[in-house]
């Protein structure tokens, strides 16, 4: 059986521990002392006085410890392993979507969890990293010219659909959203032809009235129809971007200061620790303050992309492509959804919010990025899993 982390003649584990882009790894760790900041200032004391580690700063460094450990073995196992076993992690991230319909845990109104004691899953983030995975095994595996025929893109839009499916069924909106965007952009970093695009557009508007009909819930339509005029239901549907917009304007240029905002100490803003946390930091630090954290955001995202450029191999070059516009789907949403530029969704900052299958899933993707940084140089054959020599 072969090793997960060496070949005969190849990289040792510690050359290849450093190959790995430690920069990056630094810009990482920023995020997640920014967010383990935040949430400490978040959370009250003893004395009711702003700033405690309790409940959600302790636990957070804690997930973010196990969670680099987790990037650095991700980073440093054989690329070609992550290949041949891209449709097992897809295979297991379905059996588990699956698992919630039978035995999830219910939570605000949704089936989402898996409670596995020690810890509650959510399967849903796992297919985030999965899908990327399978749609870039099976694009490797597939040439140029047969990307351009219908019938080759049947099995990657079962792929997407399938999750989507069942993501929806929870019901979870947002990430339903963010599993179909992402696999959309895939499709077009494999250099699917444009055309078939404005086609799959003409037929998703095409389905908005049986959709609206019979896929979404009322509080699902309910929050798309306050998206447009949140002032109709102020205390309802519209409350949360309200509250976001009066904490955004509160901050100013400077902020009021660390451990200062007032609609988060005084429980005005909802969901402060987790999906409106970027809302939080810009009332305490302002628009500079939430500026300088998009600025790392786009840093980040930027070794991404560039990581991608970097490797020689087709395999490499989707799953970095892929994963990296999954991380740029994740902070564009949040915070357009926290300005009111789209609607308000479930989607959490990453690295920055609280969450811990959230944090896991970011940290094995930027491991499997990072791992294509480490295996730049290698080669593999497009349609199978052995070194082109």
């Amino acid at each position: 059986m072969q090793s997960l982390f060496q070949r005969p003649g190849e990289m040792t584990v510690p050359e290849r521990f450093g190959q790995i882009s430690w920069s990056l790894v630094t810009l990482i760790a920023l995020l997640a002392a920014v967010g383990i900041t935040m949430l400490y200032s978040a959370a009250v004391d003893s004395t009711g006085a702003p700033g405690s580690m309790d409940p959600w700063a302790k636990r957070q460094a804690i997930r973010f410890a196990i969670g680099m450990a987790v990037l650095i073995f991700v980073a440093v196992t054989d690329l070609r392993i992550w290949l041949q076993y891209a449709y097992v992690v897809y295979g297991v991230a379905l059996a588990l979507l699956i698992g919630v319909e039978i035995a999830g845990t219910m939570g605000m109104g949704a089936r989402r969890w898996i409670d596995l004691k020690i810890f509650l899953l959510q399967p849903s983030e796992v297919m985030k990293v999965g899908l990327v995975l399978a749609l870039a095994r099976y694009f490797h595996s597939v040439s140029h010219e047969n990307t351009g025929r219908i019938v080759y893109l049947l099995v990657p839009a079962a792929l997407v659909l399938a999750p989507v499916a069942l993501v929806l069924k929870q019901p979870d909106l947002g990430t339903a959203g963010m599993l179909m965007v992402g696999g959309v952009a895939m499709f077009f970093i494999a250099g699917v032809r444009m055309w078939k695009f404005a086609l799959g557009g003409v037929l998703g508007l095409a389905a908005i009235p049986l959709a609206w009909r019979f896929l979404l819930h009322d509080y699902q339509k309910k929050r798309l129809l306050t998206f447009f005029n949140p002032d109709n239901d102020p205390m309802g549907a519209g409350y949360h971007i309200l509250q976001s917009k009066i904490a955004l304007g509160s901050g100013g240029i400077t902020g009021r200061g660390y451990l200062q905002g007032t609609q988060s100490y005084l429980n005005f803003l909802p969901e402060k620790q987790t999906d409106f946390i970027f809302t939080m930091l810009a009332e305490e630090f302002g628009l500079l303050g939430g500026l300088g954290l998009i600025l790392i955001y786009m840093i980040v995202l930027g070794y991404g992309f560039a990581i991608a450029i970097r490797s020689r191999n087709h395999f490499g070059r989707l799953l970095a492509l892929g994963l990296t516009t999954t991380i740029f789907l994740y902070v564009f949403i949040n915070v357009a959804m926290v300005m009111g530029v789209v609607p308000v969704v479930g989607v959490p900052l990453p690295l920055v919010s609280y969450g811990g299958t959230a944090m896991l899933t970011v940290m094995v993707a930027f491991g499997l990025i990072m791992n294509v940084y480490v295996h730049r140089d290698l080669r593999l054959t497009r349609g199978g899993i052995d070194e082109d020599e």
